[in-house]
């Protein structure tokens, strides 16, 4: 019998006689009553910014007011056709390395870590929240969950091709222990949280 047989073999014999039922986490995030805010103050601490808005045309206002309109900007929302491309979801994915904004759906977010649940349906193209020098995410308010228990839980067994969370702009601080952002991926997030 090789030893690893042999491990395997005592741990077969040295089980607890009694089961235990797994911890109710359900009451994880029950004690917060104010998830929203505390969407905003981690996004915030993370180097994101929220903007509350009440519809499409206050966050065309926003975009019209705070970003570059002769820059390349692109979206999956038709309704913010007047300021983004939507003529791009087929192009190259090489050819998105100029876009200066990417605006995109979240499915929701989670407050804890102020991560937002993306999937390729909703992207367009995958690279999209990667290449664009800054991401705009827009989620509604009413779909912030507390904690990532219940961000997994709501994902379940849904069928997706690709999905990931994003949360706040790209960053790392391996490179001599300074704080570098943009390093791969956007250098900067605004969720847009939609009434």
């Amino acid at each position: 019998m090789s030893s690893k047989a042999e491990i395997l073999k005592k741990i077969k014999q040295n089980q607890p006689d009694f089961v235990t039922d797994l911890p109710d986490l359900e009451v994880l995030g029950s004690e917060n009553p104010n998830v929203l805010e505390t969407y905003k103050t981690v996004l915030k601490n993370i180097g994101g910014e929220s903007v509350e808005v009440a519809n499409y045309s206050e966050i065309l206002d926003f975009i019209r007011n705070n970003y570059a309109l002769d820059r390349r900007i692109i979206t999956t929302i038709p309704e913010l056709s007047e300021v983004a491309s939507l003529d791009w979801k087929n192009d190259d994915p090489h050819t998105l390395q100029d876009v200066e904004l990417a605006i995109v759906k979240g499915h929701f977010g989670v407050a804890e870590n102020s991560a937002i649940w993306v999937t390729d349906d909703i992207l367009g193209q995958r690279v999209a929240p990667f290449i664009a020098q800054y991401l705009a995410i827009i989620v509604n308010k009413n779909d912030i969950l507390p904690m990532m228990h219940q961000a997994y839980k709501r994902i379940g067994n849904l069928e997706y091709g690709f999905g990931t969370f994003i949360a706040g702009p790209s960053k790392t601080a391996d490179i001599e222990q300074s704080l570098v952002l943009g390093a791969h991926g956007a250098r900067g997030l605004i969720v847009f949280l939609l009434d």
